[in-house]
């Protein structure tokens, strides 16, 4: 006969791996791919000299109002509804179409991502658009921070953009040239970061440039000059002064739900 007060009482609850044995796994997504317009056997994979990726709300902004842009193709994410999106490019599409730009002797190829991106499907994207179908010679992504992931206080008053380069670009002449370095303990999170990662990765010259704040016309005025002075000198961008803090009221999404760090 069982002593009642000498015998280990059965465990009260479940341990988690326990209770996942009574739930089927979620079924896996299918993957992100791109979609040419003009899909050419002969050119693939693209190399392009430069690939601009804007995930912030400015950038956005600015590079659809790139004027001699062409449109060849898009990165397609399973789970997004393209449903509502319109027949032209839209800043108000959920998309992210990629474009062509003929730039002096370089070629360049602009990604514009138009929807959030969950934390599991930032690495898969990365991959998808670095390295396989496209492989750049340099990459310039374009973020934003948010005040909590940064080292130090930062007020809605403060308007900046800094940088981070993968190691083979630190060796190199500087992209950005007059941005300083994104300061060490602050956290850069999202797809962003798995981008920078990803050219890491396949040893690519990568920049990543991160603004502050958000959305408005100054964090956009600077952007601008950013993009006039160092990347795409001559390039003319159709935005006019009164419509800047407009046209930033599209779409404001939130990409820091995701939690994937960088460093």
């Amino acid at each position: 006969m069982e002593d009642v007060l000498t015998e280990l009482p059965p465990p009260s609850r479940f341990f988690l791996e326990d209770l996942n044995n009574f739930t089927p796994p979620a079924p896996s997504l299918p993957s992100p791919f791109i979609l040419l317009s003009n899909p050419n056997p002969q050119t693939s994979p693209l190399r392009p000299s430069l690939l601009i990726i804007a995930l912030s709300t400015p950038s956005l902004y600015l590079l659809h109002n790139v004027s001699s842009k062409t449109l060849i193709g898009t990165l397609v994410l399973p789970e997004i509804s393209l449903s509502g999106n319109s027949v032209e490019p839209s800043l108000k599409d959920k998309s992210c179409n990629l474009y062509a730009i003929n730039h002096g002797n370089e070629s360049i190829i602009l990604a514009n991502f138009q929807y959030s991106v969950s934390p599991e499907r930032t690495h898969a994207i990365a991959k998808t658009l670095i390295g396989q179908q496209i492989i750049p010679d340099k990459v310039l992504i374009f973020d934003s921070v948010q005040s909590r992931n940064f080292r130090g206080r930062i007020s809605t008053d403060d308007t900046f953009a800094m940088k981070l380069e993968t190691a083979i670009q630190r060796r190199e002449a500087p992209l950005l040239k007059n941005l300083n370095y994104f300061p060490s303990g602050s956290v850069l999170e999202g797809l962003g970061a798995a981008l920078l990662g990803r050219c890491q990765i396949k040893n690519i010259k990568g920049t990543l440039c991160v603004s502050w704040p958000e959305v408005g016309g100054s964090v956009t005025s600077m952007l601008k000059a950013l993009l006039a002075t160092d990347v795409l000198p001559g390039v003319e961008l159709k935005v006019d002064a009164n419509g800047e803090d407009e046209g930033l009221r599209f779409g404001q999404k939130n990409y820091y739900l995701d939690s994937e760090l960088y460093t």
